[in-house]
């Protein structure tokens, strides 16, 4: 089989683009769209969700819509998983669900954010419980099948390496464009009004994003590159053999850390800058331009770093970063340095740890899918990049249900008239930037059980050499790897 050239590998990170930028919407504007700050009140925002601690006196109304949407993904990532694994298409087994998926998913990303009522009202509750299940189903669609071509194209460990490396670029390239209508809203507001001018950014980027994501399943041909026999495990077999894997079990546990306390990020920050700097929500964006371009021009180096360290103590490190980063968000507000200093340094400090954990934790899962392959004789890179996909969704339910709960501890009402009108407040955020330190560091202390140099014996043991492997594009990606610590 053909390996794919470097060019061929970009534009496969440009899907990551599209369905990066769609989950960046929900995770940075559901909760500011639905939970509007103070700030944003004053300026003719809506709401639509009555807010409070009002479900077991513990939960918001929105943090249990989006917990609820992930008991429905508990069956759709398996499911579509092993539908893909076993597809007989003749364009492989994972282009034809991306293909099918990515229109539906744009589309409903916008709905999302249509409510039918101009106000608090239960029709509210049920379109975004609708359209959120909707939302995760035409993600697993897309995600899952695009995940697992990981592992299928890339055929060397510097092959997997380069195409973690362009996707988190892209992802996180996806998620800053996500942050923009924290820009341009402002700009339309005269025009469609608060929660309008962020509609008609929401469609803007929609169409952006499913441009982006039907790139390569039109320009890449996969079975010039994956040899797409069909797998004959059922769901339920192939589930319980990829968590037999103990090290899959592990990683999977750590994984789900990392999405807390990422998507904490994500959704805190307009909150952050708004709520706790007393700055304006434009500089979300600004800030999170800077971490993106900051945490980009780290990239180059880490493929060299995960070579001489390894994936498993860098993706601990990445953790650490991670943790430190919420430390000074903790401390907002502490001192009498300005809110602008703290975002700065915010901004600086994660940088680098998002670098590392945008670009490793998808080599490792290509890794044990394809140890656990040699080792089975099965392939199930799909339900193996499946879980992994859980493990995002499920952590990102779990922030939502963290943050939307502890963002609005000792909240006051915006007007003392109004008893829906409660905001976050800077004692919760506070206390989500010390949870989240919290589920950092957990992440890091359950990777330390991590087997690597077991993963990478498996992959090395039976790889061909270098000068004898069949190499049909440019022969610069040659696996010079034997061993990680």
């Amino acid at each position: 089989m053909k390996r794919l050239t470097k060019k061929q590998m970009i534009i496969f990170a440009v899907g990551q683009l599209g369905w990066s930028t769609l989950s960046g919407i929900i995770n940075a504007m559901l909760v500011t769209f639905y939970l509007p700050s103070k700030e944003n009140i004053e300026l003719g925002a809506i709401q639509f969700i009555k807010p409070g601690l009002i479900v077991f006196g513990v939960l918001t109304i929105l943090g249990l819509i989006t917990a609820a949407s992930r008991i429905f993904d508990a069956v759709t990532d398996p499911l579509i998983a092993n539908l893909s694994d076993r597809c007989k298409s003749r364009r492989g087994r994972r282009i034809p669900f991306m293909q099918i998926a990515a229109i539906p998913l744009s589309v409903v990303t916008v709905l999302l954010f249509c409510a039918p009522v101009d106000g608090i009202s239960p029709k509210n509750v049920v379109w975004v419980s609708v359209f959120i299940i909707l939302f995760y189903l035409f993600m697993t669609m897309y995600c899952t099948p695009y995940n697992a071509l990981i592992s299928e194209f890339g055929k060397t460990q510097d092959d997997r390496m380069f195409i973690s490396t362009a996707i988190s670029l892209t992802f996180f390239a996806g998620t800053l464009l996500a942050y923009s209508p924290m820009v341009f809203a402002g700009m339309l507001q005269g025009s469609f009004g608060f929660n309008g001018s962020y509609r008609v950014c929401f469609i803007v980027l929609a169409a952006i994003a499913c441009v982006c994501m039907l790139l390569p399943t039109f320009l890449l041909h996969e079975k010039d590159f994956v040899e797409t026999k069909p797998s004959g495990v059922n769901m339920f077999r192939a589930l319980g053999s990829t968590f037999k894997n103990r090290e899959f079990r592990v990683f999977v546990g750590s994984d789900i850390m990392y999405w807390i306390g990422l998507t904490l990020f994500q959704t805190g920050l307009p909150f952050f800058v708004q709520t706790s700097m007393k700055l304006g929500i434009s500089m979300t964006m600004y800030f999170m331009g800077g971490m993106t371009v900051l945490s980009a021009a780290f990239y180059p180096m880490v493929s060299g770093l995960t070579r001489k360290f390894g994936k498993k103590k860098l993706t601990i490190a990445g953790f650490l970063g991670l943790a430190l980063a919420y430390l000074i968000t903790a401390l907002i507000n502490v001192n009498i340095l300005p809110g602008a200093v703290f975002g700065v340094a915010i901004c600086v400090i994660a940088a680098f740890p998002m670098a590392l954990l945008g670009i490793i934790p998808q080599a490792i899962v290509a890794d044990v899918a394809e140890a656990d392959g040699r080792v089975t004789g099965e392939n199930k890179e799909g339900m193996f990049f499946a879980a992994r996909t859980f493990a995002m969704k499920w952590g990102q339910s779990i922030a939502m249900l963290v943050f939307t709960s502890l963002a609005i501890l000792r909240a006051t009402r915006t007007e003392e008239t109004d008893p829906n009108s409660i905001a976050a407040s800077v004692f919760g955020l506070r206390w989500v930037a010390i949870v989240a330190i919290a589920f950092c560091l957990l992440g890091a202390l359950l990777l330390t059980f991590y087997n690597e140099k077991k993963i990478m014996r498996t992959i090395v043991k039976e790889d061909p050499a270098p000068e004898t492997a069949e190499v049909k594009t440019a022969p610069e990606n040659g696996s010079g790897e034997t061993e990680e610590n």
